[in-house]
């Protein structure tokens, strides 16, 4: 197949990867050299490892919570908490916009309450979810629900009401009826932006499930970051983030491997 290629495709291509592989190297290159540094400087005695730590003690906390089981609990309940405020606030969030695309007196009426909820600190909102629901697990979730469903509700919307005119008339004409025209015109051609909508609920989950276990949860990433703080453990701190940064990004490649063989089905 690949001799159909003509020279100057196949040494683009090959530039490509090339620069794609350095981009990797560089990236690599300058974590391993910030790592390195913070360890000397440790060493060395240039920075107060009592408030900085540094990576060979991160690294050994690492491994102690590893082999006792106590980070993988923790990660356990954080990540449960996070998909099931992202699996929840993302079908509230479509279900709602769908309603919204249907009626557009009800568009226009909840309009201006969107916004707002879209303006508001949601770390602000957390304290009264924490209240009305519970200083338990429910109380952590409707936090990390609150923070993706808004955002899920105007985006959807919005590419629901972008969909091409031209194909809305010619589905109108031949006598579709409203339902017809969502579910072979409007949801087909918005997947787009609902995979992109996914992509943006990961990191949004998370913040709301670290806000509400910053706030009243005794397990979990957010609660083992809070009492590092309290104890000045920057090495448990350090550790958690990395851990949260990790399974982020692992969770957000998910959604990108699930949008890249979409986007090859409709091709």
């Amino acid at each position: 197949m690949s001799n159909n290629y003509s020279k100057e495709h196949k040494d683009y291509i090959r530039n490509v990867k090339t620069r794609e592989r350095r981009i990797l190297y560089a990236q690599i290159f300058l974590l391993a050299f910030l790592l390195i540094s913070w360890e000397v400087s440790a060493r060395l005695g240039w920075v107060d490892t009592f408030i900085t730590s540094s990576p060979s003690a991160i690294w050994g906390l690492f491994t102690d919570y590893v082999a006792n089981g106590n980070l993988f609990y923790h990660i356990g309940i954080s990540l449960a908490e996070t998909i099931a405020g992202f699996v929840i606030g993302t079908i509230a969030g479509v279900i709602i916009a769908t309603w919204l695309w249907w009626s557009n007196f009800l568009a226009r009426v909840l309009d201006p309450y969107i916004v707002i909820l879209n303006s508001l600190p949601k770390t602000a909102l957390a304290p009264i979810f924490i209240i009305l629901f519970g200083s338990g697990y429910k109380g952590i979730i409707i936090t990390a629900i609150s923070v993706s469903i808004v955002v899920t509700i105007m985006n959807m919307h919005i590419s629901f009401k972008s969909v091409d005119e031209d194909k809305l008339k010619l589905l109108e004409t031949f006598g579709a009826s409203k339902v017809q025209i969502l579910l072979n015109l409007i949801i087909p051609s918005s997947i787009p932006d609902l995979i992109s909508t996914l992509k943006v609920n990961i990191g949004l989950s998370w913040v709301g499930v670290i806000v509400g276990e910053f706030l009243v949860s005794k397990a979990g990433l957010g609660y083992l970051i809070v009492y590092g703080m309290q104890v000045f453990r920057l090495d448990l701190v350090m550790m958690n983030v990395a851990a949260l940064g990790f399974i982020s990004a692992l969770m957000y490649k998910i959604i990108a491997a699930f949008e890249n063989k979409f986007t090859k089905w409709q091709k």
